[in-house]
């Protein structure tokens, strides 16, 4: 994906005209490494693994005993005396109610590591991939066809405090049909909703947008100096339809990636 980037992006104001331009930093140029990205995401899943175990005593709370051999029937432990359930199998793992063979325990270690270098690979390779239009639309994302990626936006937008703003400056900039394709896309089952990731909003700070865009759905904003693969790369697919503001561009140019 080197030299496929512009090394300026228009700032766009929140009345969807440019207001000035910017220096792209070189992050943007990184080349595209779905392998690295994957990695980095399958990884950084597992630390939100849960823990999970089995009661010691699960399947085993039974008088269940081996007849012993010379019936004819297998030896695995069943219930005695005259009752409806007497000779029926139990305890043994395969027998209703039985133990399992391997249970999970919580002791065993699900969270895994990658190394620096790699974690930053895919990073800056995640990032690049946002000013691709062909990823972006590959990956589902809607937008208006005159929109130039990286979209970068004033400085005004970190500072909306009302849900009608975010609203008027998704639908300004031609970003609202993604808004709408996540709300099509919720599904209800296993007592929770899924629905596909919207937009991504970066912001050099805080101050209010984080707020005002949380009531759509599948919209996230983030920090710059807390971008993760993860959020850029929802489901190992590179390519997310991403708004930076001008802070968050110069805060990653700032950054070391080495």
């Amino acid at each position: 994906m080197s030299g496929l980037v512009a090394k300026t992006a228009k700032i766009m104001g929140l009345d969807g005209e440019p207001v000035g331009e910017i220096a792209l930093p070189p992050v943007f140029d990184s080349p595209l490494r779905l392998d690295v990205i994957k990695k980095a995401v399958v990884i950084q899943r597992s630390h939100s693994f849960q823990p999970q175990g089995r009661n010691p005593m699960a399947g085993k709370r039974t008088t269940a005993e081996g007849f012993g051999v010379g019936r004819g029937i297998s030896r695995v432990p069943r219930i005695g005396g005259e009752g409806p359930l007497s000779g029926t199998a139990a305890f043994a793992p395969g027998t209703v109610g039985g133990r399992m063979a391997f249970p999970p325990v919580p002791t065993k270690k699900l969270d895994r590591r990658v190394n620096r270098k790699e974690r930053l690979l895919a990073l800056r390779s995640a990032i690049a991939a946002t000013a691709s239009a062909e990823l972006v639309r590959k990956r589902g994302h809607r937008f208006d066809e005159d929109i130039e990626l990286p979209l970068v936006v004033s400085d005004e937008i970190e500072k909306f405090a009302k849900t009608s703003q975010a609203r008027r400056v998704l639908a300004t900039l031609g970003l609202w049909d993604d808004i709408e394709r996540v709300v099509r896309s919720r599904k209800h089952g296993k007592g929770r909703t899924i629905h596909a990731k919207g937009p991504l909003v970066v912001v050099g700070e805080y101050q209010g947008a984080d707020r005002a865009f949380e009531n759509f759905e599948g919209v996230d904003v983030v920090r710059a100096k807390d971008l993760s693969v993860e959020l850029l790369a929802p489901g190992t697919h590179p390519g997310r339809l991403t708004v930076w503001s001008e802070s968050a561009i110069k805060t990653i140019s700032g950054r070391a990636w080495r």
